[in-house]
């Protein structure tokens, strides 16, 4: 069993201002993906500009605050929220989705490409291998809250979480961090490295998570006020990441044999 590390959630204190290290995650990874997307701009086989990227950046930014707090506030706790309404505002309390985030960029990719002149495919592909960092980025911050806490295990690297019930418990927000973050990212931008086919990209982005969320979900505790959505093991998270998986694979399958 590994000791949980005690971190200082405050980065940097300044009188009475604070950074904290789980809103820097946040901070982290839009500029990774910022300056990602800068880089792939450079290339010659898409026709993006520095400054679609640094234009896309707001959209981005917007997709995930709104669509991340609406898809907490109405995948995992609808029934609080409805009886507290104006509760959905409060997001200094915490509370946010990624399928939710998912569908608020989505969003943003629609209305950015129609007001740039571009096709929803083709933004998504170009903007996809820029989101698994920030995924990283976050599954680190929710590491050092000691939240999203995994299941109860006995191998080796099971660890107690002091927000827990002192039973080591797998490190699921590092599976996360390693498997939506680094794997998916290095897959692709290695597929995203020459020209595909239009929405390949983005629909292999979308089984990939989809793939790796709903495995990770096996060893991440359900949420205590939700427990298993169906059959005694299916949670919300991999719920939401069926459709992912099933979108992603048939508009892959679908893009590759129009190619062809």
């Amino acid at each position: 069993m590994l000791n949980y590390p005690q971190f200082d959630p405050t980065m940097i204190s300044i009188g009475p201002l604070e950074l904290r290290w789980y809103g820097m995650m946040y901070v982290f990874g839009i500029l990774s993906g910022w300056l990602l997307g800068r880089y792939r701009a450079s290339k010659p086989w898409n026709k993006w500009t520095v400054a679609n990227i640094d234009d896309f950046v707001t959209w981005a930014i917007l997709g995930v605050v709104v669509g991340g707090r609406l898809g907490y506030v109405f995948f995992y706790n609808a029934d609080y929220y409805l009886a507290n309404p104006l509760k959905m505002f409060a997001v200094w309390e915490g509370g946010m989705s990624f399928h939710g985030g998912l569908l608020g960029v989505l969003t943003a990719i629609w209305l950015f490409g129609r007001a740039n002149g571009m096709t929803f495919k083709e933004v998504g592909d170009f903007v996809s291998p820029l989101v698994p960092p920030g995924l990283f980025f976050g599954r680190i911050g929710n590491f050092i809250n000691a939240e999203l806490w995994g299941r109860y295990t006995n191998l080796p690297w099971g660890m107690p979480f002091p927000t827990a019930d002192g039973l080591p418990r797998h490190p699921s927000q590092l599976y996360e961090a390693a498997l939506e973050g680094m794997v998916l990212f290095i897959v692709l931008w290695w597929y995203s490295s020459k020209p595909r086919p239009d929405g390949c990209v983005g629909a292999l982005f979308l089984f990939g998570y989809g793939f790796f969320r709903f495995m990770v979900e096996f060893a991440r505790e359900p949420d205590a006020h939700l427990g298993f959505i169906a059959l005694n093991w299916l949670s919300m998270g991999q719920l939401l990441c069926l459709p992912m998986m099933a979108v992603g694979a048939y508009f892959f399958w679908q893009g590759n044999v129009r190619a062809e």
